[in-house]
């Protein structure tokens, strides 16, 4: 019996490194079982921003995030479930359905459809920013919106380092500025999609707090502890609670420990009321400057405002009636008596006008405000009201901006454009930044003589990507968060440079949002899949090449067989570079070395013996050499090559385990004996000699205090009792003394120092690793940690890659150990095995290692030290929408769109693209008809056709249009009712050749390879089509059979004679394709009206879907039901909530699997998501699910979500119609989290398990292994 695990990687967060988290879906395929369960684990973040199109392309969907509202009972509960509007960039074509008009407006369901890049709504805080990642741990997310903070220090000023937050849509990341750039402090999930995002200031605080409002309608007051490093109980803001809107507030004493850092829960709630409709363009924060409220836009026609009292503190919250119900855009005004209101709204005519009120606390009620101001621009979006002396709002339009106060208007045309994001320059608000829908950034100036205001000025300062949020930090220094392209962290310069430009990118954060498209290929041929996405928007479009762990970039290799040890050596104590490579063998000692020519030779150092195999190599003071070999130990100088001194074993003894460091020598000779040396110039002490009762099996004396060549700690590993050792030197005594359980004896160890912290890492001959936090005055081991790593001994070595040191774990599954944010991390390294390593920094091979691996030696470069390694491949201002690979022709086909921004009325022109899968250059082009855009595309291959095909399916659709009528085909001379194409294309001689086209009645959505026929998606029908040879010896498609009953028929997977249909709104349907009778049928299908966004097949029985409303679930084929009734239903048997809009579903893998891992034989489909999310699914054994499930729920009580944020509540599947809890899935993200628990966490969750801490480590680290 078999159930699925279902595993969501998340890139979330600028992605520097990428970070995972999990989701899990577990089910089983016999009828007779209760319903299945579901496993999810690891997602990654981007996060969202507003966008907004011009006029002519600006259309409001609800596919993907729509306005939606109705009322459910669950539980008891009242719950008004609503979802949030966007404005969306539909993917690939101009028209899209207005979901909350459905009913008036049917006829617009969707004519054509792509996917949807969601954005958020229009974010009340001063910008929004956006890659998760991927821990996959690390992320490729984007950022929505970014705030900075400052703390006042003891004299009252700004400290020069600021403070830096920005969130991804379901994470919080805090960054520090320095002198090196933006250095990251705290990267947490937050249990929630973030809507609002505020900084405010209490009277009589020294330091700013975060409001936080989320999708779902909960809130947190957030206050960072920069100081506490435990749980500590500090008093928090009083919350009445509510009786009038059903708001419910708690009273919250919290901090979360997170790594030495804190966050204070100074309040949490929930603000939702019983009855409203939703706001169509989302939820509004809003925060008096004065902190004498907070208000809320959640519901249309209603203003819900929080009172601050007198003491900073929070009473009971109340609703205004707000008249203007289409708000586009709320803000407190700076500078009146009373908290005063600006609300930018839209007539029933499409007019739009700014009008201001008074909030009355005393009244609970609006009084009318001082200034109004009608018919605007009808594209203005956008307010940002000016703090004293000049106060007063700017309103943002496409063709003017304005600026409003009771006493001034002022206003200036511009180029027509969409503001997406603002950030203040001045504390006086004289200066903006403004950064608009095609990435160029612009200098707002306010003109103004003492508080006068006597014009606007703006002026070009360069290109960046396209903002959904701008920061300024300090000295010229801006955060650009885009969540269309990569964010970037740029210097204002006061020169333009030789293209006139101010703008000075310092340095990029890697975001893989929003994915639209991928595939997933192995491009290297190592058993390793790697995930090529369509990446990015307008543009900022790229494709992005995604790929697990480290890779080793060869720069040299050489056949030799047995390799023992290797160890690089320098002529000099003070070189820069190392001349030596001494390779040991069993028999004998080579050394090589670079020539004249920058070429390896053999050599010789006449002061070693090169006929015997030797244990140890180390340059050491004094322009000297050691080598170690069983009998001796000799010292050389490095100058000459010859031999200065020599210590030799007692008679009777051989040395078995050798270390050492540049000064110092550690022996275990045998029969328990200990020996230290040190060295001098031209001589060995023998300093002290130990007998211990038990044989050593591994040593190391690695320095990690304050002198780099001198240690004060030996570790020692120890045969017979299984334990790790602390010594001190020189005296040897025993300091400390761990025993390790078990029957496996450590192979090596090792004393490393990771961000200021100092570690014993401890390898066992099974392949496990152990690591202790060493406290070096004292000696002692704490928070044991043990990780598995492979399923051989596990040989430690350091090395250094861009001034940081890192471990390398040689072993059947080589990794690298890393730490960030004081968290020890593990990347597997690209190979398949390698038994030694050592770092080899050579003129010629710079920062390289060597490594031996299956009967060679390879000299090579490391990628940066992270989980996931991105690779852009620019497009040069073009979007990729659709991605393929042809494993036989060696290329890539993408359908891509490029804008042309030449004139007012954009235009867009659509390619074919065919690209080389080693050099990523376009190597052939096919341009598609005006107006038409490349749907969805395949490689495949015809019954009775041994050539390889890439099929194109097209859409016509004209601008302005809401459905499909006569285009004037370029390719056809007379008008004709043309919907839609598939084009048949071959690759010959690295070009693409037309082979065949068909025309179709409608949009070709989807394209699979069905028994050797072509299926296709075509609105509201699948239709198959048989390839037929002409009898002039050409193809055609031709139709053969089809099934009509869809809304639109927008995805489609099969398997064998089985298809399944992902329908606009009338979820998933299961077809079965009948050979005899040439004709598909409907099997069964689900009921549920669930808007579909991606489906995928997880087994003959069990498939999964996704939704609009950012969940997942699984439905079961009922083949054994008793009526046609229940076998013509699609059970649904697993729901979950996601937190992310999923575009795709892909078989495939990201890590190499190895056959005699529990793991290893899964399937596994991954997913991409909106906001850059990559995320796996497999499968896994019941009762497997079962222990994880147990284990989750252990783990909810120790771990709290920030912001006391529910975990249960978060994960429980929510639409419009319902919200229940989540089931038959689990959390993977919360599941691998307790790796990352301390000890007395671990040992908690252990007790309520009744399992050990081993046990438990074991069976999560297996999964990890998935991802």
């Amino acid at each position: 019996m078999r159930n699925t695990l279902f595993v969501a990687k998340g890139f979330s967060y600028i992605l520097d490194n990428p970070k995972l988290y999990n989701l899990t879906a577990i089910t089983s395929s016999d009828p007779n079982q209760q319903p299945p369960a579901r496993l999810a684990i690891i997602t990654t973040t981007i996060v969202p921003s507003t966008h907004k199109h011009h006029r002519h392309r600006r259309l409001q969907a609800t596919t993907a995030g729509t306005p939606r509202t109705s009322t459910t009972t669950t539980s008891g509960l009242q719950t008004t479930i609503a979802g949030q509007h966007r404005d969306l960039i539909i993917d690939p074509f101009p028209l899209f359905l207005v979901r909350a008009r459905i009913r008036q407006q049917l006829r617009y369901v969707l004519t054509c459809l792509w996917k949807v890049i969601v954005t958020p709504p229009p974010a009340a805080a001063a910008a929004e920013l956006e890659d998760e990642y991927m821990e996959l741990r690390g992320d490729g997310t984007r950022a929505d919106e970014c705030v900075v903070l400052h703390e006042k220090n003891g004299t009252g000023k700004y400290d020069m380092a600021s403070q830096f937050r920005k969130w991804k849509c379901t994470r919080i990341e805090i960054h520090m500025l320095t002198p090196q750039g933006l250095q990251p402090i705290l990267d947490a999930p937050l249990y929630g999609r973030i809507a609002t995002l505020e900084l405010f200031r209490p009277h009589g605080e020294v330091q700013d707090f975060l409001f936080i409002a989320t999708e779902r309608y909960k809130f947190c007051v957030l206050q960072w502890d920069p100081e506490t490093s435990e749980l500590v109980t500090r008093p928090g803001f009083h919350w009445m609670n509510s009786k009038f809107d059903g708001l419910k507030l708690f009273l919250v004493f919290l901090v979360l420990d997170l790594q030495l850092l804190s966050w204070l829960v100074r309040a949490m709630g929930d603000v939702s009321d019983r009855i409203g409709r939703p706001t169509d363009n989302g939820q509004i924060g809003i925060i008096d400057p004065d902190c004498r409220l907070i208000g809320l836009h959640l519901y249309d026609g209603l203003f819900k405002v929080i009172p601050f009292d007198n003491k900073g503190q929070l009473k009971e919250a109340f609703n205004i009636r707000l008249e203007e119900l289409q708000v586009l855009d709320i803000k407190f005004l700076y500078g009146f008596s009373r908290p005063t209101i600006v609300v930018l709204y839209q007539d029933n005519k499409d007019a739009r006008h700014v009008k201001t009120y008074e909030v009355s606390l005393k009244d609970k009620d609006f009084v009318e405000g001082p200034w109004s101001q009608n018919n605007l621009d009808n594209g203005a979006d956008l307010l940002i009201p000016v703090p004293p002396p000049i106060c007063g709002v700017i309103i943002v339009g496409e063709e003017t901006i304005v600026y409003c106060s009771a006493t001034a208007f002022k206003a200036i045309p511009i180029r027509p454009s969409i503001t997406r994001a603002y950030g203040r320059v001045d504390a006086d608000g004289s200066r903006y930044l403004l950064g608009d829908h095609a990435g160029l950034l612009h200098l707002l100036v306010i003109t103004h003589e003492k508080e006068k205001v006597t014009g606007l000025k703006i002026e070009l300062l360069g290109e960046t990507s396209i903002a959904s949020s701008i920061s300024y930090l300090d000295n010229a220094f801006v955060y650009v968060g885009s969540s269309y392209g990569d964010s970037q962290l740029i210097k204002l310069n006061l020169q333009p440079d030789s293209k006139g430009s101010y703008v000075e990118v310092l340095e990029r954060y890697v975001n893989l949002g929003p994915i639209v498209d991928f595939c997933v290929v192995d491009l290297e041929r190592q058993g390793q899949g790697q995930v090529v996405t369509c990446s990015g928007a307008y543009k900022d479009g790229s494709l992005r090449i995604v790929r697990n762990g480290i890779g080793i970039n060869e720069q040299a290799s050489v056949e030799l067989q047995g390799i023992k040890g290797m160890w690089s050596l320098r002529s000099s104590t003070d070189d820069v570079y190392d001349t030596f490579l001494v390779v040991s063998f069993i028999s004998e000692t080579r050394i090589l070395a670079m020539n004249l020519e920058d070429e390896l030779e053999e050599t010789e150092i006449e002061g070693f013996d090169s006929q015997v195999q030797t244990l140890f190599c180390q340059s050491a003071v004094h322009n000297q050499l050691v080598q170690v070999t069983s009998s001796f130990v000799r010292l050389v100088s490095s100058v000459s090559r010859e031999l200065r001194n020599e210590w030799k074993a007692p008679t009777g003894y051989s040395i078995n385990v050798a270390t050492a460091n540049a000064s110092q020598i550690l022996l275990a000779t045998g029969g328990g004996h200990l020996v230290y040396l040190e060295v001098g110039d031209g001589v060995l002490n023998e300093v002290k000699h130990a007998q211990l009762e038990y044989e050593i099996s591994c040593l190391d004396l690695n320095p990690i205090g304050e002198n780099p060549i001198y240690s004060q700690r030996a570790a020692v590993g120890m045969w017979t009792d299984i334990s790790v050792r602390i010594f001190s030197l020189p005296d040897l005594n025993l300091i400390t003394k761990e025993q390790l359980g078990g029957e496996i004896i450590p192979r090596s160890v090792l004393l490393c120092t990771f961000e200021g912290i100092s570690y014993l890492l401890c390898a066992l001959g099974d392949g496990h690793l152990l690591n202790f936090i060493l406290n070096m005055s004292s000696g002692e081991l704490t928070d044991r940690k043990k990780v598995s790593l492979g399923t051989q001994p596990i040989t430690l070595r350091t090395f250094s890659s861009k001034n940081a040191t890192h471990v390398f774990a040689a072993s059947d599954r080589p990794t690298v150990i890393y730490s960030s944010n004081k968290k020890l991390l593990y990347s597997n390294v690209n190979l398949k095995e390698v038994s030694h390593m050592c770092p080899f920094n050579s003129a010629a091979f710079p920062d390289s290692l060597a490594i031996a691996k299956e009967g060679e030696l390879t000299i090579g470069t490391i990628d940066d030290i992270q989980k996931l390694h991105i690779r852009t491949i620019p497009l040069g201002g073009e979007q990729a929408r659709r991605i393929c690979h042809q494993e036989q022709t060696r290329s890539f086909a993408v359908c891509s769109l490029k804008f042309s921004q030449s004139s007012p009325e954009e235009s867009e022109m659509h390619f074919i693209r065919l690209l080389d899968d080693q050099t990523f250059e376009f190597v052939s082009t096919y341009a598609l008809d005006t107006y038409e855009c490349g749907c969805s595309i395949l490689s495949c291959s015809f019954s009775d056709d041994a050539n390889v095909y890439y099929c194109v399916g097209t859409a016509y659709v004209l601008p302005e249009e809401n459905e499909p009528t006569k285009v004037e085909c370029v390719s056809h001379p007379l008008p004709v009712l043309l919907l839609g194409r598939i084009l048949v294309f071959a690759v010959e001689d690295g070009k693409l050749q037309l082979i065949a086209e068909k025309e179709t009645k409608g949009a070709v959505y989807s394209l699979n390879s069905f028994n050797g026929k072509l299926l296709a998606a075509i609105n509201q029908k699948i239709q198959l089509y048989k390839w037929m040879l002409r009898d002039d010896g050409t193809h055609e498609l031709q139709s053969e059979c089809g099934h009509h009953g869809h809304i639109l028929a927008l995805y489609v997977q099969t398997r064998g004679d089985f298809i399944i249909v992902g329908d606009l709104m009338k979820s998933i349907s299961l077809l079965i394709y009948k050979h005899e009778e040439g004709a598909i049928e409907e099997r069964a299908r689900d009921y549920n009206a669930n808007w579909m966004s991606a489906v995928e097949i997880l087994d003959d029985d069990i498939y999964l879907g996704a939704e609009n409303n950012f969940n997942i679930f699984t439905v079961r084929k009922n083949s054994e039901g008793a009526t046609d009734e229940e076998r013509a239903r699609l059970e649904v048997v697993g729901e979950y909530h996601l937190g992310e809009f999923i575009n795709r579903f892909r078989h495939g893998s990201l890590v190499m699997r190895l056959p005699d891992s529990e793991v290893g034989q899964i399937p596994t489909f991954i997913f991409g998501t909106v906001n850059g999310v990559i995320g796996v699914v497999a499968s896994l054994p019941h009762e497997h699910y079962l222990f994880l499930e147990k284990l989750q729920t252990s783990l909810r009580k120790v771990i709290k979500g920030v912001g006391g944020l529910s975990h249960e509540h978060w994960r429980s599947f929510y639409n419009e119609k319902k919200t229940v809890d989540a089931r038959n899935f689990l959390d993977g993200d919360l599941i691998e989290s307790f790796l990352d628990l301390s000890r007395a966490r671990m040992e908690e969750v252990s007790r309520q398990m009744a399992v050990p801490v081993e046990e438990l480590s074991k069976r999560v680290e297996e999964l990890t292994r998935l991802h």
